[in-house]
């Protein structure tokens, strides 16, 4: 239960005013055992996004790799990471999902490689829906573009060299 209680007031009170960003003091993975996040944590997260009409929850923060819970409504920015890759696993509703292509009005994001912009040209549109799993690697832009209401497990982690 102190854990219920942690994620709840991580919930309540760790976010930026902004609805794109990212949650605040997310709970850091730990490097010696597991971490489990139990699904009733995972719908909290996501009626927490919904009633505040905030986009991110960042359930575990691991440095090179975090887990997120996504909410979004509408449409979203198209980004396009440098290094990031993300696997996305639909867990409700459904959208409107364009990747490949170029970003129209490409802006500088935080890291190398990383733009926004206000839509994809030339992408591959597709329907996602509960179920599904999206993958995305580095370079490549990627935005929902159209939705009523979609929540989904965003795991985001850091492209290494090679050895």
């Amino acid at each position: 239960m102190k854990v219920s209680a942690f994620f709840i007031t991580l919930l309540v009170f760790g976010y930026l005013p902004n609805a794109q960003a990212q949650t605040l003091d997310a709970p850091t993975a730990p490097t010696g055992e597991a971490k489990d996040i139990p699904f009733i944590e995972i719908l909290e997260a996501a009626s927490q996004l919904r009633d505040n009409g905030l986009a991110t929850n960042r359930l575990l923060e691991g440095g090179i790799f975090s887990i997120n819970v996504r909410h979004i409504q509408g449409a979203e920015t198209a980004l396009q990471h440098g290094n990031i890759t993300e696997v996305w696993v639909i867990r409700e509703g459904v959208a409107v999902l364009s990747t490949g292509g170029r970003i129209l009005d490409p802006q500088a994001g935080s890291g190398p490689g990383d733009f926004r912009g206000n839509a994809i040209e030339g992408g591959v549109e597709r329907t996602i829906k509960a179920g599904d799993l999206v993958y995305i690697p580095p370079g490549v832009p990627h935005g929902i573009k159209e939705t009523e209401s979609i929540v989904y497990l965003n795991i985001r982690f850091e492209l290494r060299e090679t050895d």
